[in-house]
Formats: C-alpha cells, structure tokens, sequence
C-alpha cells in the first residue's frame, strides 16, 4: 500500500528542480556561460545532471572542485555570485514539468489540497520557472533556499509550513527526488515520498531508503 495516503493530506510540499521540473539543461547553459566569462573550461549536461539537487553553492563547488582540483572560497563566491547574475535573467528556456506532474497538480488542486513548492535553488529563480511555465497558480508559497539561514536537509522550511498552514504531521506529505527530500522530511517527522526520475547528486536514491520511490506522480492517483 502507498504511504501516499492522499484522503488525509492536507498540505502537499514539492521539491522543484528534479521534481516538478527538468531544469538541467537551463542550470548546464548557464554554468557554461559563467565559466566562459571566467575563462574556466567548460562541462556537460550529463555531469551537470550529476553535480544539481543540493543547491546552488553546492552546484558551483562540485564544477570547481572537479576543474581545479580545489577550491578557494573567492573562486566559489565569483562561480556563484557569476552563476547566479547569468541564471536569474533567464532561468526557463528549457525547462519544463516532468511527465505526469500537470495532471497531479490538477488533481490535488481540485481535492482542495494546499500546495507549497519547498526548493534549496534561490526564491527569484524558482518563482520566475513556475510564473513562466503558468505553474504558479497551483501553489500558496514558494519556499527558497534563501528564504531562511538553514535549507534541506535541515527541516527548518518544511516545519515553517507545518506551524504556517497549521496542519499535523499526519496532514503533510513532501514530494522530492533526492536524499536531500529524504532527511529533512526524516527530520521534520512527515512522509516522503521521492521520484526516480530526478536529480540526487548522481547516487541511487534507493541508496537512502526513502519511504517509497514512484516512476510517475500518476501512479498516485491511480
């Protein structure tokens, strides 16, 4: 049986990047460019894909340290700050909502559910996505890695939207994609559920034992 539970959820949370969306190739398209600007070397999409899903610090750590072997903390904050000032003017050229999540959003809409998107990519850009992608109207929030000092996989954003919402435990499920998802929802005391489809940092989800794994957010509602 699903630990989906989806008749006694009142408040569904989902993780962003690897989620609801498929924004690698933007991410890759715009650390290129940032390394060019730095007259760095540049990367592929595929180890892009394997280096997204911890945020964006994370991101720009994983590129330098496997370009220059180490990594200074000015190096970083000129990737990062670089990055950030190229990615925030255009964050969706390509990306668009995984297979599946429209008609999920739909549903779980319609049954009056809330929904708070909880992402560790910076508030501006993740709201620019789902504004572009006509997304936004499902949501009542959209929580950024920067709205607070701690992000996943500390619990902090996904406990503000338990006292916010005012909401038990029991009411809440998160939908991630990474082991991220998986320990903050451990931490915060609610279920998770994670996609296989996403971005965890190039390792098997499976590998942090997550409640339970579906292909397809439509398998839920099945």
């Amino acid at each position: 049986m699903s630990i989906a539970q989806l008749e006694q959820r009142e408040l569904i949370l989902f993780d962003l990047d690897g989620t609801l969306v498929d924004s690698a190739h933007d991410l890759y398209r715009a650390m290129n460019m940032s390394l060019n600007v730095l007259q760095l070397p540049l990367v592929t999409e595929e180890q892009v894909r394997t280096w997204v899903g911890k945020g964006t610090s994370i991101f720009c750590e994983s590129v330098l340290l496997h370009l220059v072997g180490e990594v200074t903390p000015a190096q970083h904050q000129e990737l990062l700050t670089t990055f950030l000032d190229i990615y925030n003017v255009d964050p969706c050229v390509d990306t668009v909502p995984f297979p599946g999540i429209l008609k999920f959003l739909d549903w779980a809409k319609a049954q009056g559910k809330t929904l708070v998107c909880v992402t560790n990519k910076p508030e501006l850009p993740a709201r620019a996505i789902l504004d572009t992608l006509d997304m936004a109207h499902y949501f009542a929030d959209t929580i950024g890695g920067d709205r607070f000092s701690e992000r996943k996989p500390h619990p902090r954003q996904l406990l503000h939207c338990v006292e916010q919402y005012a909401v038990t435990k029991e009411q809440v499920l998160l939908i991630g994609d990474s082991s991220n998802d998986v320990e903050a929802a451990r931490r915060a005391g609610i279920d998770c559920i994670v996609v296989s489809y996403g971005y965890n940092h190039g390792e098997n989800i499976a590998d942090c034992h997550p409640q339970e794994i579906v292909d397809d957010l439509r398998e839920l509602l099945a």
